[in-house]
């Protein structure tokens, strides 16, 4: 449908609206990190109404604005929205969730992590019925929804938009109640061979999931070791098994199985 400018009928400012904040979130998550002036200038908009535009994104979870930035980006403190972490190393997540299928039977409970590495393991796991799958995540639960052969078991609690999932004092109150098979999760950071996130919420129910599984699965391609974190979660030690990508430094696969850990290095992918 072409706009006419000139109709200023509140269904088509809000049609307008809505279109310009959409590009403004995918011109933000394919670069990772706009001024909001560069943006004004892009778009042809106030600087004002760039300011409402990105409050209406933050709202959703989709981006972060601090201090005349507006990025998708991970920090120390804050991590990105899952939107963006998605569609970033993509062929290592396959090959490490291909890699992780080794760990799963039929006729387990299994435990998946709102990670988006966790979510390359989903379209493979009808290969692997009939199975329990346990998840906070939205987007798992949404995609599993009426497999064939999968009984799916929702955590509960409060909602977060930026992760897609369900966390807080619920989820990690009905976790104690569980024993599963096989844990499935991913990591925002690793420094000093201990895995880190930026949010204690985050950090509660990683443990409760740790805790509740037999066996504790980590999925990490090879710039979590690039990127830092503020909240402790877990020593690498811990983990049954620690599957990495073909790109990680071979130092740090040396280091940790001098340690003692099980690290698995994903076949590289083929790029086409």
């Amino acid at each position: 449908m072409v706009l006419n400018p000139g109709d200023r009928s509140p269904v088509n400012r809000q049609t307008r609206q809505l279109q310009r904040q959409r590009a403004i979130g995918e011109a933000v998550m394919a670069e990772g990190a706009i001024r909001i002036e560069q943006l004004a200038e892009r778009f042809d908009i106030s600087v004002m109404t760039v300011h409402r535009d990105l409050d209406e994104l933050e709202t959703s979870g989709l981006i972060r604005k601090n201090r005349g930035v507006a990025t998708a980006l991970s920090t120390a403190l804050v991590e990105s929205s899952d939107v963006y972490r998605s569609n970033r190393q993509l062929a290592e997540k396959e090959a490490i969730a291909q890699a992780g299928l080794k760990f799963v039977e039929p006729g387990q409970a299994i435990i998946l992590d709102d990670s988006t590495t966790t979510l390359r393991l989903v379209p493979h796991l009808k290969d692997r019925t009939p199975l329990t799958v346990i998840t906070n995540t939205l987007t798992v639960i949404n995609d599993l929804s009426g497999t064939k052969g999968i009984s799916l078991l929702a955590l509960g609690g409060q909602y977060y938009n930026w992760c897609s999932a369900f966390m807080g004092r619920m989820t990690t109150e009905a976790l104690s109640s569980l024993r599963c098979d096989v844990l499935f999760m991913s990591t925002s950071a690793i420094t000093d061979d201990i895995a880190f996130h930026q949010t204690q919420e985050t950090v509660d129910v990683k443990r409760a999931m740790f805790d509740a599984a037999a066996k504790r699965i980590l999925l990490a391609d090879h710039t979590k070791f690039e990127k830092r974190a503020l909240h402790a979660m877990l020593s690498l030690e811990r983990f049954d098994a620690v599957i990495v990508d073909a790109d990680t430094d071979k130092e740090h696969i040396a280091r940790l199985r001098d340690k003692g850990v099980k690290v698995h290095v994903a076949r590289k992918p083929i790029r086409q």
